[in-house]
């Protein structure tokens, strides 16, 4: 190999060493959950704390459980395909507190569209249901 060459592989070589990992993420569902992490820092407790109270309610531990469990969804698996889906799982989560009726009394205007815009979420497309809560 010339010299010439072998410069250049050592300085390859070397800018490789110093750049350390640089892989690419090509998993694409990795992908989506790291720009959905992303999302999710922009909020904090005390950002839902605001938004609790402009919609007359105080965001104690109850119901910030039902935010971080949103969150922790919309995390795992991106936006709801439905309310109904949401309102499906909260039940089942919190089931043992009472299901849907503890979540409404926690979220009078319905746990699902005021849960998640307490938790700085997308709504689903049929949060307007009355079973959900008005988005409105």
């Amino acid at each position: 190999m010339s010299d010439k060459m072998e410069k250049i592989s050592q300085g390859f070589e070397t800018a490789f060493r110093e750049a350390g990992d640089v892989s690419v993420d090509t998993d694409v569902e990795s992908q989506q959950r790291t720009r959905r992490r992303r999302e999710l820092d922009s909020w904090s407790v005390e950002s839902g704390r605001q938004i609790a109270e402009s919609e007359g309610l105080e965001l104690n531990e109850e119901r910030l459980a039902v935010v971080e469990c949103l969150r922790t969804d919309y995390l795992e698996h991106g936006p709801a395909e439905s309310g109904r889906q949401l309102s499906d799982m909260l039940d089942e989560r919190f089931s043992e507190a009472g299901g849907r009726a503890y979540l409404r009394r926690l979220f009078p205007e319905g746990p699902v569209t005021q849960g998640v815009k307490i938790g700085g979420l997308p709504l689903p497309g049929d949060t307007e249901d009355e079973g959900f809560g008005t988005a409105w």
